[in-house]
């Protein structure tokens, strides 16, 4: 195709093209959607250089799935939900962990043993980190937009395009897998997670 037919393909005959391997047909596509993602993905990580990155794995992925993707939406809703992943993803490894330890070292009792009180919530706390990276990807990801994001299982299933009651279920099944690994007591695990 030539670029000016190329510029007014729909997703979808872009989407057919880029399976076949073409470069052109994949610019167009990135050039389309490129700054609609990196607003999203810098209005939540508040960095350029970050969102970037962000936005430029979503779209290596595609190009590296290329011949093997089915969707069952919108390309748009694809790149859109892809790029909210990614963010989660980023900020799970990079700052949550940070975070915590400073707000820990802000709140540590006052005493003689403070510094043991805090190495066992700090270590407590790295096995919570490392229970919720074993959840399955999806029930993590609904697991964070509910504890990091404070958000409802509404605004999750409209974010995530998907039921209210898988929400739930998504919810249900990842405190209960924590709960579990952790041996803790129901209050234990709440004051953990919301702390």
């Amino acid at each position: 195709m030539q670029r000016y037919q190329l510029q007014t393909a729909t997703d979808h005959q872009l989407l057919e093209l880029i399976g076949k391997d073409d470069r052109e047909a994949f610019t167009e596509l990135y050039n389309r959607y490129w700054d609609k993602l990196f607003t999203v993905a810098m209005h939540r990580l508040a960095d350029e250089h970050e969102a970037e990155e962000v936005v430029q794995e979503v779209f290596l992925s595609l190009w590296q799935r290329r011949h093997t993707l089915k969707l069952t939406h919108t390309i748009n809703t694809y790149l859109s939900v892809a790029v909210k992943y990614r963010i989660i993803n980023h900020l799970d490894k990079q700052y949550r962990k940070k975070e915590h330890i400073n707000s820990l070292a802000v709140s540590l009792p006052q005493g003689e043993d403070s510094t043991s009180s805090w190495l066992s919530e700090k270590e407590l706390r790295a096995q919570l980190e490392k229970s919720i990276n074993q959840l399955p990807p999806k029930c993590r990801i609904v697991f964070l937009l509910s504890r990091d994001e404070q958000k409802t299982n509404a605004e999750i299933a409209a974010e995530l395009n998907i039921a209210e009651k898988t929400v739930e279920a998504h919810m249900t099944r990842a405190l209960g897998a924590l709960r579990q690994n952790l041996n803790l007591s129901v209050p234990l695990l709440l004051y953990l997670l919301h702390k």
